[in-house]
């Protein structure tokens, strides 16, 4: 069977304290990038993700450059061992870390671009004060219409089709906690309010995509060298401009995660890469197709795993 190669670039929700200190030891590529990154961001990128604590690295503007910065790096040294994909998605922010590796943005640049996405997204959370909530066990038809019902007691919508069992939805408090008192009233198997910095995919970030409009419009963006799957229509995307305007409509708008990954296994992806900090896109792909069996790449024993099974395969 030939072999189609997939990477997936993990979101907010993979960072943890300690991530990142393994390949700057191991290798002089990832610490320049680490140095360049502390360039641009105008703090010690380093400091936080190897020693935390982790309330700080926890903050929206920290959380994402940390995250893209680690896939970045994973995805360079996979590339010089002839590691490479045929296709991509990122969950949310892992997009823009597949635009990278696409050659759709050089790294500075999308560095600059996350750098002003989490700040906005940060500043958007104390401006407009919003929570999400995982539903899980109930169909997207259900969530839709309770999303739909809950409405009228403030701003909610799903935000994230995570897997055929898990959706998150996002909005205002009340809207959010109105939204799972009905899912429970459905017989949903679990809801979970979620600790988040704001309303992400939400009309509520209606001020970041605005700030992130003005930096997009002064960005260039390349055609891909490879597919990219958007969060926002799920499907293939080459092309620079539209893959631009659909990183903006991404802020307000709910990832389709379950609908990507069916997309792409449809267009002959039968290896699933997670690349970057974290398992939660591999979890999600086997709960979406169970024959799949997702590798992540998170440290460099995971790394040099993955390169030798691919040499012998």
């Amino acid at each position: 069977m030939e072999l189609k190669v997939a990477f997936l670039f993990p979101g907010q929700g993979s960072q943890y304290v300690g991530m990142l200190k393994d390949w700057d030891a191991r290798f002089s590529k990832a610490a320049k990038k680490l140095d360049r990154a502390a360039d641009i961001l105008g703090f010690d990128l380093r400091e936080v993700c190897f020693s935390g604590p982790e309330e700080k690295l926890k903050q929206t503007y920290i959380t994402q450059p940390a995250i893209f910065v680690h896939s970045c790096i994973v995805a360079d040294l996979l590339a010089e061992r002839h590691l490479f994909p045929e296709m991509a998605a990122g969950h949310s922010l892992g997009e823009y870390s597949a635009l990278v590796v696409a050659g759709v943005l050089p790294f500075e640049e999308a560095l600059h671009l996350v750098k002003i996405r989490g700040e906005a997204m940060q500043e958007a959370g104390e401006q407009n004060p919003g929570t999400m909530a995982a539903i899980i066990g109930l169909q997207p038809e259900a969530v839709e219409e309770i999303c739909d019902q809950a409405g009228s007691t403030g701003v909610v919508q799903p935000a994230n089709f995570n897997s055929p069992e898990q959706i998150v939805i996002s909005g205002s408090p009340q809207g959010v906690h109105r939204a799972m008192e009905l899912a429970r009233e459905r017989g949903a198997k679990k809801v979970v309010e979620l600790v988040v910095g704001g309303a992400f995919h939400s009309p509520l970030m209606e001020p970041a995509r605005e700030k992130l409009s003005n930096a997009l419009q002064q960005t260039r963006f390349h055609d891909a060298r490879i597919p990219v799957f958007s969060n926002v229509s799920a499907e293939p995307e080459t092309r620079g401009e539209k893959l631009k305007e659909l990183l903006e409509l991404q802020l307000i708008r709910p990832v389709r995660w379950v609908e990507s990954i069916e997309n792409m296994i449809s267009r002959g992806a039968n290896v699933f890469y997670e690349v970057g900090p974290g398992k939660v896109l591999t979890g999600l792909v086997r709960r979406i197709r169970k024959e799949m069996r997702p590798t992540s790449i998170d440290k460099v024993e995971d790394m040099e795993k993955a390169v030798t099974a691919q040499t012998e395969d």
